[in-house]
């Protein structure tokens, strides 16, 4: 398919989403085009409808289904924050439009409450519980009004649906504090049970008094999650970081299971079949396993790559399951657990931190990304976004730091663990970080213009190459991280924690840039023959691509340096904390470019087709914007999201946000 008409497909299938939401004066967000998946940390299940389910994130995000999970929508970011984690989520079974959703915060002792009753289109904050970092939440099965939380500092009670809570652990206790699960006895609200960082405990009478109900569980045991059998209450579940437990008499005494690896001990998440009791699935730290005896044998159902952060089994049909997991999103069966499928259509929580469009075709992008190990690495779209095919095999788990496209038509992957080349006839990536050396001279390179590429095709090799110099392999690898990749004239430059490397051709390998002083270098740019090289503190110019280099004066009352970008005039663009700052005599003077307003710059890009600067900035602030280079105009769009860089596809704009995939700029948008 030509670019041309993948691209007029692009434009075609934004216009028809904009006829599908409402428009306010053209002002809308940017719209998510995944790739889907990322992390996901656990379902909230409507009782009415059992083709309804919330889903919540690691950062701020729910979502629901009305299909029981065969597609998703995001909703809200609950208290309009990016770091709280949602590993709570409760669905009143008198109202279903309300939800209380439990928070916290990673690293941090911070979190809070938050209830909806609006099925999640806005929330409030529950004062009582304003920062406390809830760990877990339960509501009573025989009294919807009776919520019970586990939080850092203890167990709190709520009897009126959680507007208002109360401690009912005893207040400084050095017990009964991290409290990480809890449980309510099906039919009496009173019988409460805790699962702490240190052993289990458990109240009759509503909190009055506690005792421990360590008897069997290995000393000092985290528990992670408890269950109590709603036929039997007295057969009570319990997971720890030392295996998984069961208890006959209401938690008095514990016996340990056996079945499940010690390297899966950290059991996350227990979850019995509600229509086969003595079926349960535990959700490990190296898959899921199930027991369709009430725990006498398991049985591993998944891989081991898989986290495990949540289970769901369709209560009007057990073959229905689903799981939450880290990086992979959410993974659903149909045959009962016995073999699953992702399940992501609509939800994106990536970590986008690289991109690079094909330089003939560009609606041909390779985006990179991190954290996701198996599930993650690279994503590929021929139509500008719309959709995404991952692109990882052979890339081994490495993130992936920076993209770029060698004069050859091979895209690179730089990882945290050096460098691969992509092939498109097998669709797999291979290292790609040979060193080697001149072995003689190299004389001078003649001009060329590289043939046309596509995604399954590599150009034909040039009639008119010069002869390339002859070179020795060294023996060794670039092995460290690559935090940038950039083509100055016909070689691809890589920056590297041991220095700068260049090719022409990623397979033959790449050669140490000795002209280039040693420093901590993170960014680098270049247009015509003038390349900018910047760590966080310094910068280097080279004005003959790249072959010789020397340093140049930082942006005076620039803190940091953000990002760099030079355009085709030669003009010298430095973002960071304190803004953007423009050079117009090859890095000898900085002046401060007053025109934006943005603080704290993170990315800036020149598109030449456009003869623009694209800039996006960290911190709160969604504003985008576009410097029309030949007068310096300045225009900028409110996008909804935090962003992390922008990129040109055709005659719109895509950008990669912090921590939610892939977004595109509507076809219909009027900037400002």
């Amino acid at each position: 398919m030509g670019s041309q008409l993948i691209l007029q497909r692009l434009r075609f299938s934004l216009l028809l989403c904009l006829t599908l939401l409402p428009i306010k004066g053209y002002a809308i967000d940017w719209f998510p085009f995944g790739p889907d998946g990322g992390d996901a940390r656990a379902f909230g299940a409507d009782p009415r409808d059992h083709n309804h389910l919330y889903l919540g994130t690691a950062n701020g995000w729910i979502y629901d289904t009305h299909n029981g999970g065969q597609s998703w929508q995001r909703l809200a970011r609950v208290g309009k924050r990016d770091d709280l984690v949602l590993d709570s989520i409760i669905v009143d079974p008198s109202d279903s439009k309300r939800i209380i959703v439990g928070t916290w915060v990673l690293g941090s002792t911070d979190g809070g409450l938050f209830i909806s009753i609006d099925a999640g289109a806005t929330w409030s904050n529950i004062k009582d519980m304003d920062h406390q970092s809830i760990l877990a939440l339960a509501m009573a099965p025989s009294d919807s009004k009776t919520l019970v939380a586990g939080t850092l500092k203890g167990v709190f009670r709520s009897t009126d649906g959680g507007q208002r809570w109360s401690l009912i652990s005893p207040a400084g206790s050095t017990e009964i504090h991290e409290v990480e699960s809890i449980a309510i006895d099906p039919g009496n609200p009173q019988i409460i049970y805790a699962g702490t960082w240190h052993l289990p405990w458990k109240t009759t009478d509503g909190g009055a008094n506690w005792h421990n109900i360590k008897q069997g569980i290995i000393e000092d045991s985290d528990v992670f999650s408890i269950i109590v059998d709603p036929k039997q209450p007295q057969t009570v579940y319990a997971s720890a970081c030392s295996g998984i437990y069961k208890s006959d008499n209401g938690g008095e005494k514990f016996a340990k299971i056996q079945g499940i690896p010690s390297t899966a001990r950290r059991t996350r998440v227990l979850m019995q079949d509600p229509l086969r009791l003595s079926t349960v699935f535990a959700g490990t730290t190296e898959g899921l396993y199930r027991t369709d005896d009430s725990g006498s044998h398991w049985m591993q159902a998944t891989s081991a790559d898989n986290i495990v952060n949540d289970v769901y089994v369709d209560p009007t049909n057990s073959k229905r399951v689903m799981m939450a997991i880290d990086r992979g999103g959410v993974l659903a069966s149909n045959d009962g657990g016995v073999s699953f499928a992702p399940s992501n259509v609509g939800f994106s929580s990536r970590q986008v931190t690289a991109m690079i469009s094909d330089i003939h075709r560009p609606a041909e992008i390779f985006i990179g990304v991190v954290n996701d190990k198996v599930w993650g690495g690279a994503f590929y779209s021929a139509n500008g976004g719309l959709t995404w095919q991952q692109r990882a095999e052979g890339l081994d788990g490495h993130d992936v730091l920076s993209l770029g496209e060698a004069a050859n038509g091979t895209f690179v992957a730089g990882t945290e663990r050096g460098l691969y080349g992509y092939d498109p006839k097998q669709f797999s990536w291979q290292p790609a970080g040979n060193i080697v050396v001149a072995a003689s001279h190299a004389p001078a390179r003649e001009k060329e213009t590289p043939a046309p590429t596509t995604h399954g095709k590599r150009p034909a090799p040039a009639s008119h190459r010069a002869t390339a110099p002859a070179v020795r392999a060294t023996g060794t690898r670039i092995e460290s991280a690559v935090l940038a990749l950039t083509r100055i004239d016909e070689e691809l430059c890589a920056i590297t924690a041991e220095g700068m490397y260049s090719t022409t051709d990623p397979a033959k390998g790449w050669q140490r840039v000795t002209t280039l002083a040693p420093d901590s270098w993170r960014y680098l740019a270049s247009a015509q023959s003038i390349a900018v090289a910047s760590s966080l503190k310094s910068m280097a110019i080279s004005v003959d691509s790249g072959r010789t280099w020397k340093s140049i004066v930082t942006p005076s009352g620039l803190s940091q340096i953000g990002s760099v970008a030079v355009d085709d005039t030669g003009e010298i663009w430095v973002g960071g904390r304190e803004g953007l700052f423009l050079s117009t005599d090859n890095g000898a003077s900085f002046a401060p470019f007053d025109r934006i307003r943005t603080s704290d710059v993170n990315s800036l890009f020149f598109d030449s087709r456009g003869s623009r600067l694209v800039l996006t900035g960290n911190g709160a602030s969604t504003i985008a914007y576009s410097i029309h280079l030949p007068d310096k105009s300045v225009k900028h769009w409110e996008t909804g999201w935090n962003m992390r860089f922008l990129r040109p596809v055709g005659e719109n704009l895509i950008g990669a946000t912090m921590f939610d995939g892939m977004v595109l700029q509507p076809v219909m948008v009027q900037s400002k």
